[in-house]
Protein backbone atom coordinates (compact mmCIF):
# COMPACT_ATOMS: atom_id res chain seq x y z
CA UNK A 1 0.00 0.00 0.00
CA UNK A 2 1.59 3.79 -0.88
CA UNK A 3 2.19 6.01 1.61
CA UNK A 4 -0.10 8.39 0.41
CA UNK A 5 -3.53 5.20 0.48
CA UNK A 6 -2.13 4.57 4.06
CA UNK A 7 -2.51 8.64 5.17
CA UNK A 8 -5.85 8.99 3.53
CA UNK A 9 -7.02 5.60 5.22
CA UNK A 10 -5.22 6.95 8.75
CA UNK A 11 -7.36 10.42 7.98
CA UNK A 12 -10.84 8.87 7.73
CA UNK A 13 -10.06 6.73 10.84
CA UNK A 14 -9.33 9.84 12.70
CA UNK A 15 -12.18 11.47 11.53
CA UNK A 16 -14.27 8.71 12.27
CA UNK A 17 -12.34 8.77 15.50
CA UNK A 18 -13.39 12.26 16.36
CA UNK A 19 -16.68 11.95 15.56
CA UNK A 20 -17.30 8.93 17.81
CA UNK A 21 -16.15 10.46 20.64
CA UNK A 22 -17.98 13.71 19.79
CA UNK A 23 -21.71 11.84 19.80
CA UNK A 24 -20.37 9.92 23.14
CA UNK A 25 -19.61 13.20 24.30
CA UNK A 26 -22.40 15.21 23.10
CA UNK A 27 -24.75 12.44 24.79
CA UNK A 28 -23.02 12.43 27.72
CA UNK A 29 -22.48 15.98 28.75
CA UNK A 30 -24.22 18.40 26.08
CA UNK A 31 -23.01 20.15 23.63
CA UNK A 32 -22.03 23.50 26.00
CA UNK A 33 -20.38 21.32 28.14
CA UNK A 34 -18.03 19.67 25.54
CA UNK A 35 -14.98 20.63 24.44
CA UNK A 36 -13.13 20.70 21.53
CA UNK A 37 -10.19 19.36 23.80
CA UNK A 38 -12.10 16.72 25.72
CA UNK A 39 -13.46 15.35 21.77
CA UNK A 40 -9.89 15.34 20.98
CA UNK A 41 -8.57 13.55 23.77
CA UNK A 42 -11.70 10.42 23.67
CA UNK A 43 -10.34 10.27 20.54
CA UNK A 44 -6.45 10.05 20.60
CA UNK A 45 -6.14 12.64 18.22
CA UNK A 46 -4.68 16.59 18.22
CA UNK A 47 -7.61 18.96 18.18
CA UNK A 48 -6.17 20.78 15.37
CA UNK A 49 -7.61 17.74 12.96
CA UNK A 50 -10.99 18.61 14.25
CA UNK A 51 -11.15 21.95 12.76
CA UNK A 52 -9.33 20.22 9.38
CA UNK A 53 -12.51 17.38 9.29
CA UNK A 54 -15.28 19.72 10.70
CA UNK A 55 -14.52 22.92 10.97
CA UNK A 56 -15.98 23.78 14.32
CA UNK A 57 -17.20 22.55 16.98
CA UNK A 58 -20.55 23.50 16.04
CA UNK A 59 -20.56 21.90 12.84
CA UNK A 60 -18.98 18.63 14.51
CA UNK A 61 -22.19 18.67 16.56
CA UNK A 62 -24.54 19.20 13.62
CA UNK A 63 -23.00 16.06 12.04
CA UNK A 64 -23.92 13.85 14.64
CA UNK A 65 -27.40 15.56 15.16
CA UNK A 66 -27.98 14.48 11.23
CA UNK A 67 -27.01 11.24 11.70
CA UNK A 68 -29.79 10.06 13.26
CA UNK A 69 -31.55 10.58 9.93
CA UNK A 70 -29.64 7.65 8.24
CA UNK A 71 -30.39 5.52 11.61
CA UNK A 72 -33.84 6.67 10.71
CA UNK A 73 -33.99 5.18 7.64
CA UNK A 74 -32.76 2.59 8.36
CA UNK A 75 -35.24 1.28 11.15
CA UNK A 76 -38.23 0.22 11.51
CA UNK A 77 -40.85 1.76 13.90
CA UNK A 78 -41.15 -1.35 16.21
CA UNK A 79 -37.19 -1.71 16.56
CA UNK A 80 -36.09 2.56 16.57
CA UNK A 81 -38.78 2.45 19.68
CA UNK A 82 -37.07 -0.67 21.72
CA UNK A 83 -33.62 0.65 20.74
CA UNK A 84 -34.77 3.96 21.55
CA UNK A 85 -36.63 3.27 24.34
CA UNK A 86 -33.74 0.81 25.99
CA UNK A 87 -31.04 4.22 25.42
CA UNK A 88 -32.88 5.86 27.62
CA UNK A 89 -33.97 3.92 30.67
CA UNK A 90 -30.35 2.56 30.48
CA UNK A 91 -27.48 5.12 29.25
CA UNK A 92 -24.47 3.21 29.50
CA UNK A 93 -25.75 0.20 27.35
CA UNK A 94 -23.33 -1.26 25.26
CA UNK A 95 -26.23 -2.26 23.12
CA UNK A 96 -27.24 2.25 22.70
CA UNK A 97 -26.32 2.89 19.17
CA UNK A 98 -28.41 6.43 18.66
CA UNK A 99 -26.66 9.29 20.32
CA UNK A 100 -28.75 12.16 18.74
CA UNK A 101 -31.78 12.29 21.40
CA UNK A 102 -29.17 11.97 24.28
CA UNK A 103 -26.96 14.58 22.79
CA UNK A 104 -30.29 16.73 22.50
CA UNK A 105 -31.61 16.13 25.97
CA UNK A 106 -28.45 16.66 27.35
CA UNK A 107 -28.08 20.18 25.09
CA UNK A 108 -31.68 21.28 26.58
CA UNK A 109 -31.28 25.11 27.21
CA UNK A 110 -28.72 25.61 24.75
CA UNK A 111 -29.01 28.65 22.12
CA UNK A 112 -28.33 28.02 18.17
CA UNK A 113 -27.69 24.78 16.80
CA UNK A 114 -28.29 22.62 19.45
CA UNK A 115 -31.66 24.19 19.99
CA UNK A 116 -32.53 23.45 16.67
CA UNK A 117 -30.76 20.39 16.42
CA UNK A 118 -33.42 19.09 19.55
CA UNK A 119 -36.13 20.25 17.17
CA UNK A 120 -35.32 18.47 14.71
CA UNK A 121 -34.84 14.98 16.32
CA UNK A 122 -38.13 15.55 17.84
CA UNK A 123 -39.72 15.81 14.51
CA UNK A 124 -37.84 12.85 12.92
CA UNK A 125 -38.60 10.59 15.82
CA UNK A 126 -42.31 11.51 16.70
CA UNK A 127 -42.91 10.94 12.50
CA UNK A 128 -41.24 7.83 12.87
CA UNK A 129 -43.01 6.36 16.31
CA UNK A 130 -46.54 8.25 14.66
CA UNK A 131 -46.33 5.28 12.43
CA UNK A 132 -46.94 3.45 15.67
CA UNK A 133 -50.78 4.37 15.53
CA UNK A 134 -53.44 4.45 13.58
CA UNK A 135 -55.73 7.06 15.13
CA UNK A 136 -56.05 10.64 14.01
CA UNK A 137 -53.94 12.39 16.45
CA UNK A 138 -50.97 10.32 15.69
CA UNK A 139 -48.54 12.86 16.00
CA UNK A 140 -49.65 14.42 19.33
CA UNK A 141 -49.19 11.01 20.64
CA UNK A 142 -45.89 10.19 19.50
CA UNK A 143 -44.75 13.54 21.07
CA UNK A 144 -46.55 13.07 24.24
CA UNK A 145 -44.38 9.47 23.93
CA UNK A 146 -40.81 11.10 23.50
CA UNK A 147 -42.11 14.44 26.01
CA UNK A 148 -42.25 11.08 28.48
CA UNK A 149 -38.86 9.57 27.80
CA UNK A 150 -37.04 13.23 27.14
CA UNK A 151 -38.27 13.75 31.22
CA UNK A 152 -36.67 10.08 31.87
CA UNK A 153 -33.40 10.94 30.09
CA UNK A 154 -33.24 14.23 32.11
CA UNK A 155 -34.23 12.26 35.42
CA UNK A 156 -31.58 9.77 35.09
CA UNK A 157 -28.86 11.86 33.53
CA UNK A 158 -28.82 15.42 33.49
CA UNK A 159 -30.37 16.19 36.64
CA UNK A 160 -30.65 12.61 38.66
CA UNK A 161 -33.46 12.57 40.93
CA UNK A 162 -34.37 10.07 42.98
CA UNK A 163 -35.89 7.05 42.82
CA UNK A 164 -35.90 7.19 38.97
CA UNK A 165 -32.36 7.89 38.66
CA UNK A 166 -31.11 4.60 40.17
CA UNK A 167 -34.19 2.56 39.56
CA UNK A 168 -33.40 -0.73 37.50
CA UNK A 169 -34.06 -0.29 34.30
CA UNK A 170 -36.08 -3.29 33.56
CA UNK A 171 -38.30 -2.46 36.06
CA UNK A 172 -38.65 1.47 34.53
CA UNK A 173 -39.53 -0.76 31.35
CA UNK A 174 -42.14 -2.73 33.33
CA UNK A 175 -43.69 0.69 34.28
CA UNK A 176 -43.64 2.56 31.03
CA UNK A 177 -44.25 -0.08 28.34
CA UNK A 178 -48.07 0.23 29.22
CA UNK A 179 -47.75 4.03 28.93
CA UNK A 180 -46.20 3.71 25.66
CA UNK A 181 -48.50 0.78 24.33
CA UNK A 182 -51.69 3.33 25.34
CA UNK A 183 -50.52 6.08 23.06
CA UNK A 184 -48.98 4.02 20.25
CA UNK A 185 -51.21 0.89 20.52
CA UNK A 186 -49.20 -0.81 17.77
CA UNK A 187 -45.92 -1.20 19.84
CA UNK A 188 -45.16 -5.05 20.28
CA UNK A 189 -44.57 -6.48 23.13
CA UNK A 190 -40.90 -7.13 24.04
CA UNK A 191 -39.95 -11.32 23.03
CA UNK A 192 -40.12 -13.07 26.13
Amino acid sequence: MSEQNTRRRDSAATRQALFDAAAELFAERGYRRTTVRDIAARAGANQALLFRYFGTKEALFTEVATAKDAILEQRDPHKFFTQLFDGLLDPTSPKRRDQALLSSVRSLGTDGTSSAMTRDVVAGYAQLLGELTDEPDAELRAHLLLACLYGVGLMRGLAPHQPIAEADADHLRRLLRPLARTLLDKIDDPPA
